[in-house]
């Protein structure tokens, strides 16, 4: 299949699960496209052996190879994406809370990871398939950080606080990073590629990726600004944000920093107060709108992926036991995370623990984990990891991305009342 017809295919798709989506359950755009899209793929895991003649499975697994998932999102998609986020927090609202994001972010971010290895390395020999505690440890990786493009969609649904939903879409657009780096000094332990690593290696390896990655994203989101401020046409200002999103994050890549942690700081560039003096209002709007677009777009064809991705599962019995035991456990291990993680910046200072409930029930994963779990190396522990992690995405897309706007609402009532 080329590539005009591959994305021709998808982009029916998205646009017929679109419609059947708002003729039926009305949900929002993209975790109904992503119902939908799990629906097909059951329909079609469970048609396929009654029609032994024809395998349903060829196509959309023939289009899921040619996409490659991981390579697609990690390497390609997530700039824009990571870029689109960050234009829309309040940078004021986000200096204000940078402790709090901070500490969510890296301390926040490494605590999950450890007491999610530590319970998973205890649980799972209960359930009769014990796992090397250096792959417990790769899964707490993949489920530690919460998903931008879940966040920060469901941001724009709810009324919270500005200052909360600077916390919220913060720490999902830096831990992201963070976990990405994570992840790839974790599995290079677990499968023995980093043999004789010291900490000390470890340590200097995650400042360069994340400082460095930060570093440049200022540098290169100031230099874009520089340029603009001498112009004013609208269509430049698109075309020189696209270069600063996708340049920034490939210069990142080769320089061995972060590229999701570089591509952020870009992307708050244009929401800094000197960026005012760049844009007038016109063309701020037509701007923000073309990303607006950009992002949904993308979006709505990263959760319809998501979705079809349960073709690479092969369902058992363990595996589905050990999805649902981890669920439950991913929710307490991201609600002391948090809380141990802010004890330092104060968060006994948010009334009745309003914040906590809400950051913990809306720390939502989506395709970052999903593309970092098929990114594993073959073999039986990723066939144990991957349902477990899609098990943990599809559970707080569907379930806590649903329930999010009913839970703000009752520990939140007046903002919830304005926003509508």
């Amino acid at each position: 299949m080329d590539t005009i017809s591959l994305l021709a295919l998808l982009l029916t798709l998205c646009a017929g699960f679109s419609i059947l989506n708002h003729h039926t359950f009305r949900l929002p755009l993209t975790i109904g496209v992503l119902v939908f899209s799990l629906l097909t793929s059951l329909l079609v895991m469970i048609l396929n052996p009654l029609i032994p003649a024809y395998d349903l499975q060829a196509l959309p697994r023939s289009m899921l190879g040619a996409i490659n998932l991981p390579t697609a999102l990690l390497n390609g998609a997530l700039s824009l994406l990571l870029f689109a986020g960050a234009m829309q927090v309040d940078v004021g609202h986000l200096r204000a809370k940078l402790a709090s994001v901070a500490a969510l972010s890296v301390l926040g971010t490494v605590l999950a990871v450890v007491f999610l290895a530590v319970a998973a390395w205890y649980i799972f020999p209960l359930l009769g398939h014990p796992v090397p505690f250096a792959w417990c440890i790769v899964l707490g990786a993949i489920l530690a950080p919460t998903d931008p493009v879940s966040v920060v969609g469901m941001l724009k649904r709810l009324g919270l606080p500005g200052p909360l939903q600077a916390v919220f879409a913060g720490e999902s657009l830096f831990n992201d990073g963070v976990g990405v780096v994570i992840f790839g000094v974790t599995i290079g332990l677990a499968t023995g590629d980093s043999h004789g690593v010291t900490v000390s290696e470890i340590a200097l390896s995650f400042c360069r990726e994340a400082l460095g990655g930060g570093l440049l994203g200022a540098v290169t989101g100031w230099i874009a600004l520089g340029v603009l401020k001498r112009q004013r046409d609208p269509h430049i200002d698109l075309l020189t944000s696209l270069a600063l999103a996708t340049g920034t994050f490939s210069i990142a890549n080769q320089l061995g920093m972060s590229g999701a942690i570089a591509v952020v700081v870009a992307g708050l560039c244009f929401g800094t107060s000197s960026s005012q003096s760049v844009f007038d209002v016109p063309s701020r709007r037509e701007l923000d709108g073309a990303w607006t677009l950009i992002d949904e777009v993308l979006n709505v064809l990263l959760f319809m992926l998501i979705g079809f991705e349960i073709l690479e599962i092969t369902p058992r019995l363990f595996t589905v036991m050990a999805a649902l035991v981890v669920i439950p456990l991913s929710i307490a291990v991201r609600a002391l995370s948090v809380l141990l993680s802010t004890l330092p910046v104060h968060l006994r200072q948010w009334k009745r623990g309003r914040a906590l409930a809400i950051l913990t029930w809306g720390g939502l994963r989506g395709g970052i984990s999903v593309a970092l779990a098929l990114g594993l190396p073959p073999g039986d522990l990723r066939d144990l990891l991957l349902p477990v992690c899609y098990g943990v995405v599809v559970f707080t897309i569907i379930v806590q991305g649903l329930t999010m706007e009913r839970v703000a609402r009752r520990l939140y009532p007046a903002s919830a009342l304005s926003s509508k």
